[in-house]
């Protein structure tokens, strides 16, 4: 009795259990990850006012959604390494300041250009937000089934964000603009500002190496050149110019990694990935992001603009959806004190990959009920997912290294938002451009506008007469969904893959 008494006794003793000050301290920080999810949800419903009030070009309109999550992206892990050194509350409070005031910015930015440009900023401020919030839990909860807990919850608010987005988001298009929709970052925003110094205590690395400014150069030199080359690939195909992006970013990325395992204090320890939990938690976050992504992409334009319900109604429809993936977020906690991870995480994919299964046999004119059906699905596996891989990434990462191993995470979800968009996104727009038979009737102008975006197409048949516009709506809309099939597809392809990788990196992880 004693051999099992006494190392529970000095757990005990190493990992006190927090109080009630811990638990108010969760809901702070949720504060932050509300308004990213609100924002990503919020964002695709309001493609369409954005699309017909600002008139982006097809590449202007990818760049709108995917500017903020490539520079977010490029430099969370700078950031991540810069909240140990500074301090991770500190770095909180500075990027919900700039985040808000840069959010209203957003706002009222009379071109496309000028709101990709705003969205670029809200990187730079969204950076400091994320990593922090999760790292900070690392420092609060020192009891790991407090902590898994406590994820799950945070989990849980971001897929609450998600749900709440399209509720609010619905309701503020119809009734404001769409600039609307970024002014919900202020009243977010204020509590956090107020509260976190007095619930949240400071938490940084005891002992932070140097400032690595080529190493923050070298992390953005990896990040924006892929991505930029994945999307001129996807969008005008073959081209020199992409492909040397592409390498420009690979070079960078090998001399990133060089130069952290040969620094005696490294920005980011890359022998974290040779811990296979670490590793295999990060692949599922950023598979399972990316089909996600894909997803409400295309969902959110099929609802409004091929169905033609209302933002609001649209976000009705992915409201059930939204509420399993918090309701799986929390249900998963207990069933992942019995279980192995890696078969948890499993057989939550496993769920989502029936969602695209169905989306893939009903084809690109499914009704809302069908899509109100797979995302049920897709979003119950995702919700499982996540809470478990966020939870071994914070659990096997040394403490004093929490801020930059969350960054990594983060870097995980925001790049599979990038490619999500870059991948599946465009694989959408350019069969849409290679479909679309544009009525004859049209302007050149107009038929230039139609041709770009479905957004587009719908924007000018608001003004022409009745016989053409219905004429070209059809075309239009018959485009939209012609790549819906093999974009179906692929997120089978992506969910059951992550779950091959968390059944192979996880199989030696115990529950």
């Amino acid at each position: 009795m004693s051999s099992v008494t006494a190392p529970s006794l000095a757990s005990a003793a190493r990992s006190p259990r927090a109080g009630g000050r811990a638990w108010a301290a969760l809901a702070v920080l949720m504060l932050p990850t509300l308004l990213v999810s609100v924002d990503n949800t919020v964002l695709s419903f309001a493609l369409p006012s954005i699309s017909e009030a600002l008139k982006p070009s097809a590449t202007g309109m990818l760049w709108i959604v995917d500017i903020y999550p490539l520079v977010l992206a490029g430099l969370l892990v700078a950031m991540g390494s810069l909240g140990d050194r500074i301090g991770r509350r500190r770095l909180l409070l500075i990027g919900a300041t700039g985040f808000a005031a840069v959010s209203a910015v957003a706002a009222f930015a009379p071109t496309a250009e000028l709101l990709i440009g705003a969205r670029a900023a809200l990187g730079v401020f969204g950076a400091m937000l994320m990593p922090s919030t999760l790292s900070l839990l690392r420092s609060v909860f020192a009891d790991r089934e407090q902590r898994r807990l406590a994820i799950a919850i945070w989990a849980a608010g971001f897929a609450a964000g998600s749900a709440l987005g399209p509720i609010v988001g619905g309701l503020l298009l119809e009734h404001f603009w769409w600039g609307s929709v970024f002014l919900l970052a202020v009243p977010v925003l204020i509590p956090l500002l107020v509260l976190a110094p007095l619930l949240v205590r400071e938490s940084r690395d005891p002992s932070p190496g140097p400032v690595d400014a080529l190493g923050i150069v070298l992390s953005l030199l990896t990040m924006a050149p892929i991505v930029y080359g994945i999307k001129s690939l996807a969008v005008d195909g073959f081209s020199a110019l992409a492909v040397i992006a592409i390498a420009i970013g690979v070079a960078s990325g090998a001399l990133f990694v060089r130069r952290q395992l040969h620094r005696p204090v490294p920005m980011l320890d890359m022998r974290l990935f040779t811990r296979p939990a670490f590793s295999g938690a990060i692949v599922v976050n950023l598979l399972s992001v990316v089909s996600l992504v894909g997803f409400l992409f295309f969902v959110s334009q099929h609802l409004q603009l091929v169905i033609g319900l209302t933002p609001l109604q649209s976000g009705l429809v992915l409201l059930p959806g939204l509420v399993t993936m918090i309701i799986a977020g929390l249900v998963v906690v207990p069933v992942a004190r019995r279980i192995r991870p890696g078969v948890v995480i499993a057989a939550g994919l496993t769920l989502s990959a029936a969602g695209y299964v169905l989306i893939a046999l009903t084809g690109g004119d499914a009704p809302w009920s069908i899509l109100l059906a797979a995302f049920v699905l897709l979003g119950a596996g995702i919700g499982a997912a996540e809470t478990v891989s966020n939870e071994l990434v914070i659990s096997t990462a040394p403490a004093a290294k929490a801020g930059a191993a969350s960054a990594v995470s983060e870097t995980a979800y925001e790049l599979g938002a990038v490619l999500g968009t870059a991948t599946l996104g465009t694989l959408i727009t350019v069969s849409y451009r290679a479909a679309l038979v544009v009525p004859s009737g049209l302007s050149a102008s107009q038929a230039d506008a139609a041709g770009e975006t479905l957004g587009g197409a719908v924007s000018v048949a608001r003004g022409l007469p009745a016989p053409l516009a219905d004429e070209l709506l059809r075309s239009a809309r018959a485009a939209f969904d012609s790549g819906v099939g093999v974009t179906a597809v692929i997120g089978v392809a992506l969910v059951a893959t992550a779950a091959v990788v968390a059944l192979v990196t996880l199989r030696r992880v115990r529950s």
